[in-house]
């Protein structure tokens, strides 16, 4: 297993890096484990880790169909905040957050996190007040927030349009300066590492075909390297949440499967310091270490299990980012990509035991999937390990639909593809 320090990397460049070590094994699947993980991105990485390293239980398997981080773990924007307004949310992705501050440390990996700040614009008195609502809601709650004044906000960055004859005039904005970013690959290339030099199997292009019960006990897999049985069995595929339930026999969830756009434009010298979100709209952009604008807005609006998106949404996602930065007209973009995001009825997660007797399920994302990466196995990990929640993802219940008890932070309703 490659250890990486100042040591071992001065010894790989005195031999032209030929003999580093691979960062994780590519082993034959067992014919039994404990617990099998369905689902190789940031989420099952994730819980398989803390499997591992928070309860000791080792033998474990994620089954990925595709290749490691293939999926939404590296189709993302990269942010990470926990800036929320009701007390379930703000607990879990503060927790998240802390996880965050120590992750490169503890997986001996630099996953590229960028404490930068995260700042939601507004555009009228009645947001003001709102984000002063919120700001007030997450300092009660222990994380950070500060209102920004239009002067303070041109300090911090220049190219935006904060005059008064911008089309969305900006008042002011909330800002979260603990929040960031982190390179999304490196984030599962250190989880996968990390799992493995605790002895889990990643098996690659291994997709689960349908599930081994004994009676109503989920007691395995079938998959397209062969049968694979478990005492335990969870689920963590994101967007294909309702294709892999369906294989269980489970044909109704509060989900449901939408394609969120992602951007990324042609490297320019730095000039966005932080990641900044429109107020009038749906759009949120940072700019990369390499010099890249990362952006991305709204789901393209219906359902889909394609990982593309459609032309409407890129000239409203553009059209937003020339409303804030006139001066970007002219960059070009390189290149989009889409993620499948399971969107939940209420726009909260769902993080619990079942729906049958030996499976588990984490799903319900909506666009929080990346910033909860560390939490979400964290508490995964817990719930698997103890057949109980941990009191951080106990609100997160797929009961809660049915006694009405939602944790709906934006107020949206039942309507998934709004949250």
């Amino acid at each position: 297993m490659a250890e990486y320090s100042v040591f071992s990397l001065l010894k790989n460049a005195f031999s032209g890096n030929r003999d580093w070590k691979p960062a994780w094994r590519k082993p034959d699947p067992k014919p039994s484990y404990d617990v099998i993980v369905i689902g190789g991105g940031g989420h099952g990485l994730s819980t398989a880790y803390y499997l591992a390293k928070e309860h000791g239980i080792t033998n474990v398997a994620v089954l990925e169909k595709g290749y490691l981080g293939s999926g939404n773990v590296g189709r993302n924007t990269t942010a990470v905040r926990s800036n929320y307004l009701l007390p379930e949310n703000i607990r879990f992705y503060e927790h998240s957050m802390k996880l965050w501050e120590n992750l490169s440390h503890d997986l001996n990996y630099n996953v590229m996190f960028s404490q930068r700040g995260v700042l939601n614009l507004a555009h009228t008195p009645g947001q003001l007040d709102d984000y002063a609502r919120r700001g007030n809601a997450i300092v009660h709650s222990g994380a950070d927030s500060v209102l920004m004044t239009p002067a303070e906000i041109k300090r911090l960055m220049p190219a935006l349009d904060v005059s008064g004859s911008a089309r969305f005039p900006i008042i002011g904005g909330l800002m979260q300066w603990r929040a960031g970013t982190a390179r999304h690959d490196a984030v599962a290339w250190g989880y996968a590492r990390g799992a493995d030099r605790r002895g889990v199997d990643i098996l690659e292009n291994c997709e689960v075909t349908g599930f081994i019960k004994d009676g109503d006990r989920v007691v395995g897999v079938t998959t397209t390297r062969g049968e694979i049985r478990a005492k335990k069995v969870a689920v963590a595929v994101a967007g294909s949440t309702g294709h892999v339930m369906n294989m269980a026999g489970i044909d109704r969830l509060p989900i449901e499967s939408h394609v969120l756009q992602a951007f990324v434009s042609e490297s320019l010298k730095p000039f966005l310091d932080t990641v900044v979100t429109f107020g009038m709209g749906h759009f949120y952009v940072g700019q990369s270490d390499k010099g890249g604008l990362i952006y991305g807005g709204d789901l393209d609006g219906y359902n889909s299990y394609a990982q593309r998106g459609n032309l409407p949404i890129v000239e409203e996602v553009n059209s937003e980012m020339l409303a804030l930065f006139p001066s970007l007209a002219r960059v070009r973009v390189l290149r989009s990509w889409g993620g499948l995001c399971d969107m939940s009825m209420d726009g909260s997660p769902i993080i619990t035991t079942g729906p049958l007797p030996g499976m588990y399920l984490n799903c319900g994302w909506c666009y929080g999937g990346f910033k909860a990466t560390p939490a979400s196995g964290w508490s995964f990990a817990y719930t698997i390990a103890k057949d109980e929640p941990h009191e951080i993802n106990a609100p997160f219940t797929l009961d809660r639909f049915h006694r009405g008890a939602i944790i709906d932070d934006k107020g949206q309703g039942a309507t998934p593809r709004l949250h």
